[in-house]
């Protein structure tokens, strides 16, 4: 019954804030799309916009690791696990700049995917071969542009928390165009808000952790299946250290 509750609590709180908090992002947009044109300081908007709902959870805590300076010096092609819609959040809460690949869907949502579309983050259509050609494209020209793309690999969200299968998208991008991979690997979260869920689960530590970049040398004369093979590894030995036992 308390969980509805806080849950009730919740959503609530976070429609009338979407509601209020795009309208502050419009504003930003306009004032800086002439001079910032990766759109940073909107994004960092986005970031606090996103870390408000973990700090108003007092049941909520996320930890970061990791040297978040280097995603500040250069762009990458961060990838990371996916246990909850919660990584959104958490990966938000890492501050640092870049553009998210998500599905089409998410972008024609009131308030969040309005704030999406100004933000330029990429639509991918699931299950269609011209969309994910396009999406590839719009990646190039974004990485081009001087941005970090960050992709979760496995596809969709994993329902227990193991790791699932990496799809090469994002070890093709990485080789294509000569950019380096930023592994991250996100804990805790599917216990915090499992998929297909609403319910809140009592107090939950969450902790997001930048493991060290790959660059380019280290990978160039790989296969694609190899690389995402080994960057997979990276994440699965990172979350089995992360997950407590």
């Amino acid at each position: 019954m308390l969980n509805r509750i806080i849950a009730t609590i919740f959503l609530v709180f976070f429609g009338l804030t979407s509601a209020v908090l795009f309208i502050v992002a419009l504003v930003i947009w306009a004032l800086t799309v002439l001079v910032d044109r990766r759109l940073i300081v909107l994004h960092l908007f986005t970031s606090f916009w996103a870390s408000l709902y973990l700090w108003i959870m007092p049941a909520w805590s996320v930890h970061v690791d990791g040297r978040r300076l280097n995603a500040w010096k250069r762009n990458y092609v961060i990838v990371s696990n996916h246990q909850s819609q919660l990584d959104i959040l958490v990966a938000f809460h890492l501050f640092i700049p870049f553009k998210w690949v998500s599905k089409t869907e998410v972008f024609n949502l009131p308030f969040i995917g309005w704030n999406m579309r100004l933000n330029r983050y990429i639509k991918l259509k699931r299950g269609d071969k011209v969309g994910t050609a396009r999406m590839l494209a719009d990646c190039e020209k974004s990485l081009v542009q001087g941005n970090s793309i960050f992709i979760f690999p496995e596809g969709t969200r994993s329902k227990t928390g193991e790791l699932k299968p990496f799809r090469p998208g994002a070890f093709i991008l990485a080789k294509k165009m000569a950019v380096p991979i930023l592994p991250v690997v996100i804990s805790g979260t599917n216990a915090a808000l499992p998929k297909h869920s609403l319910n809140f689960h009592g107090r939950q530590h969450m902790h997001i952790r930048m493991l060290e970049p790959i660059p380019v040398e280290q990978f160039a004369n790989m296969s694609v299946e190899d690389l995402t093979e080994m960057v997979r590894t990276r994440v699965a030995n990172g979350l089995e250290e992360m997950t407590p036992a």
